[in-house]
């Protein structure tokens, strides 16, 4: 069986770190993803679903420091289910899914973090063993060389 996730949205609020009682970090979050319209909608209003995630350990530290309201995001995942007694009403069953991510991808430009209102890190690479990738030389790559 194969269960993959690939997702590209927006998170719909600044994402909040935890740590659980063996300080392991955790971070809950939804990300709104843009859903294609029927050919029969001719509304105006977009379509998108709310999905929740829940990132763990380094990845939930790198959501919590360096993504905000509105930044895009791209995560690869898995689909988890689970459930739990809710504790304000006795016997009754809440069942939850959501995507235990494995791994994300900053999709905003640095520029766009800087000149945010919400102010970002300066770079998105906590080690200096990237390079900026303006200056990297540019490909020669024409659509006959693609695949598809």
């Amino acid at each position: 069986m194969i269960n993959r996730v690939v997702l590209i949205g927006r998170l719909t609020k600044d994402p909040v770190l935890r740590k659980t009682p063996n300080n392991a970090s955790v971070c809950n979050f939804f990300l709104a993803v843009n859903r294609r319209k029927s050919k029969n909608d001719t509304s105006n209003t977009p379509d998108a679903d709310f999905v929740p995630c829940v990132a763990w350990n380094q990845t939930a530290e790198l959501v919590t420091t360096y993504l905000r309201k509105g930044s895009q995001l791209g995560l690869e995942g898995k689909i988890q289910t689970r459930n739990y007694e809710d504790p304000n009403v006795p016997g009754r069953r809440v069942y939850v899914v959501e995507v235990l991510v494995d791994s994300i991808m900053f999709l905003d430009s640095k520029s766009a973090s800087v000149d945010s209102a919400t102010s970002y890190t300066t770079d998105y690479y906590p080690d200096e063993s990237y390079t900026d990738l303006a200056d990297s030389p540019k490909l020669d790559i024409s659509s006959d060389d693609l695949p598809f």
